[in-house]
């Protein structure tokens, strides 16, 4: 496929602190040397096992930066609703990402955007960036006029010429190989405190698609774990496996622990309700910092020339009914704290 320029940015002021600007790395990227770069990030980029840039930087040009595209191609087979884009910034290093239009009206079963979001950032609220099990996740409107192929791609939402794209960091160093491993966890604590915070994740959002490839670990020997396909979540059914719907460790780290007790259901609403935002602006979507919650009844809300993602308050509210089972469980002593 012929390299692609997707020349929209943008229209707020940006925040000196989200990115900083690696002179020293400035490069173009040729072809030539794309498996190079995609797979040994020079030292000043920040090199890292898993995911090479901070995780601030990779959101910020997910979401707003200007983008090439030099690679697209469906993830599994022909025809499949995500593919694997290579894509090119301006001063950084070319990324791979799974890019995945969202449906019409942009919430269906295996396609909501908003539910990617949400696991995304329900990490945060007791994970550090090193210790997340979901890699930088975020929503972009992309023109209609410029997506990389036009072939069974619509529009978002009608009367608007963009179609909403869910991008999610595509992880390196990673297999879907015994990725639960009950016995590694009795012995290898590193191991079992990152299986633990996987967990916790999987059972607050009701994670309902424990298909192989949706959870991978680390190769590079730090242990790490990773939920990369969390569309079937807070409450969807479905007939694939849900294995990792429930606890399935009983041993949790005391860190973890600690900041679950911190979250109370007002955090959760603040981190949740409103997940992406965009303006309307001549026929196409902006997309903009989030402000008020339009309507917490709804996961997607569409005022005026407003376009909200975020979780309902009932789906909310259910996340929370699950951290407190939680933590009720573990003060009645159901898990070694280590």
């Amino acid at each position: 496929m012929k390299a692609q320029t997707l020349p929209w940015k943008r229209r707020l002021v940006r925040p000196a602190q989200r990115v900083a600007r690696r002179r020293g790395c400035r490069r173009v990227v040729p072809l030539a040397v794309l498996p190079v770069l995609l797979s040994t990030p020079p030292d000043c980029l920040g090199q890292r096992e898993n995911i090479f840039l901070p995780v601030d930087t990779i959101e910020y040009l997910f979401r707003y930066e200007e983008i090439r595209v030099l690679q697209f191609r469906d993830t599994r087979f022909e025809g499949d609703r995500t593919q694997i884009a290579v894509l090119a910034f301006p001063d950084h290093m070319a990324l791979r990402a799974k890019w995945a239009a969202a449906p019409r009206g942009a919430d269906s079963f295996n396609n909501r955007p908003r539910f990617e979001l949400a696991v995304y950032e329900l990490q945060k609220l007791f994970l550090d960036e090193e210790d997340y099990v979901v890699p930088p996740t975020v929503c972009r409107a992309v023109p209609m006029a410029e997506y990389p192929v036009s072939d069974d791609v619509r529009t978002t939402f009608g009367g608007i010429e963009s179609v909403v794209v869910l991008m999610q960091y595509w992880l390196s160093n990673v297999t879907p190989q015994d990725v639960y491993d009950k016995d590694r966890a009795k012995d290898d604590s590193l191991y079992a405190r990152h299986m633990a915070d996987l967990n916790i994740v999987t059972y607050l959002v009701r994670h309902a698609d424990a298909n192989p490839g949706n959870f991978l670990i680390s190769t590079a020997g730090n242990a790490r774990l990773f939920a990369v396909d969390n569309g079937v979540s807070f409450g969807d059914i479905s007939d694939r496996p849900d294995d990792w719907r429930k606890m399935r460790t009983d041993r949790l780290p005391r860190g973890t622990v600690e900041r679950l007790r911190a979250i109370s259901e007002e955090d959760l609403q603040q981190a949740l309700g409103v997940l992406a935002q965009f303006e309307v602006r001549d026929e196409l979507l902006v997309q903009v910092e989030p402000t008020e919650n339009l309507n917490p009844g709804r996961g997607v809300r569409r005022e005026d020339d407003v376009v909200q993602f975020g979780l309902t308050s009932r789906e909310i509210g259910r996340v929370h009914g699950r951290l407190e089972d939680l933590l009720e469980d573990i003060d009645e002593g159901k898990y070694e704290i280590f």
